[in-house]
């Protein structure tokens, strides 16, 4: 185990401790998401670093003073942007920009495919209206000039889907000890 891998999961792991258990709409709390997501990741075999991203990738709900009550106003809390530079500290852009652009990528699917919008969770539709709606051509066309974005895009898909009242998933060890050993060297 790399001894400075450590110190910044006790970190991740305290706000998930702290803030793991709120529900922000959905069936699951934050926890159960991360793991789901990061399930859905692990089962279509993509890198260990794409699998943590899918695993921390809301961790910016959590650092949000209320992200709840943002939803409640009608406003962005850029969880994503928190969540990514927060995480930037420790990991390098093959976790932290498939977190940054998830968002964008929402908005990429509904532009890309119209009928995404459809399986949408009603959260997330009313998130989709407050982050901008569907991207227009020039924006998508902009969007897939980003390193990682089609990371960001399988990360949206799980994210979506990573919302079952139960499923089983990976063990939170299971998931730290990916993270840990995806921490890069300072």
């Amino acid at each position: 185990m790399n001894p400075s891998a450590v110190s910044p999961l006790l970190e991740i792991e305290t706000l998930f401790e702290t803030h793991g258990c709120l529900i922000y709409g959905e069936s699951v709390n934050q926890i159960q998401h991360a793991l789901q997501c990061a399930t859905l990741a692990q089962q279509q075999g993509v890198s260990e670093s794409l699998i943590v991203a899918a695993l921390l990738h809301d961790v910016g709900h959590m650092m949000h003073r209320d992200a709840a009550a943002a939803l409640a106003a009608g406003n962005d809390d850029v969880h994503e942007k928190l969540g990514a530079k927060f995480l930037a500290k420790w990991f390098g852009p093959d976790v932290t920009q498939p977190v940054a652009l998830h968002v964008q990528a929402k908005r990429y699917l509904c532009y890309r495919e119209p009928e995404y919008n459809l399986h949408l969770s009603g959260i997330s539709r009313k998130t989709l209206a407050i982050q901008g709606g569907a991207m227009s051509r020039e924006q998508a066309g902009a969007f897939e000039q980003q390193p990682h974005w089609a990371e960001a895009v399988s990360l949206r898909r799980w994210d979506d889907l990573g919302k079952q009242e139960s499923m089983e998933t990976i063990s939170w060890q299971d998931g730290i000890s990916m993270a840990i050993r995806c921490v890069r060297l300072i």
